[in-house]
């Protein structure tokens, strides 16, 4: 079998921000200038819903961190507002 794969000319590559921007825009700003120092052509951020994703007895346990004291409070200050 001869398989002929076509490259292409030039790669197109997305860099993940995901959440580290921890719910700061000025952070945000500084990861994209980061990922298009290093070559990347797009980047991707991650968006959701937590009152859709999780759980009210997971978004009501505790967890200590610099948003609050509850696991909601640090995964809303995680997102952007």
């Amino acid at each position: 079998m001869n398989l002929k794969i076509k490259i292409p000319e030039k790669i197109f590559i997305i860099g993940e921000i995901g959440i580290n921007h921890n719910g700061s825009l000025d952070i945000a700003k500084k990861l994209i200038d980061m990922a298009k120092r290093s070559g990347c052509d797009a980047i991707k951020f991650q968006k959701r819903d937590i009152e859709t994703v999780y759980t009210k007895e997971e978004l009501d346990k505790p967890r200590e961190s610099p948003w609050g004291k509850t696991q909601r409070d640090q995964k809303k200050g995680l997102e952007f507002n």
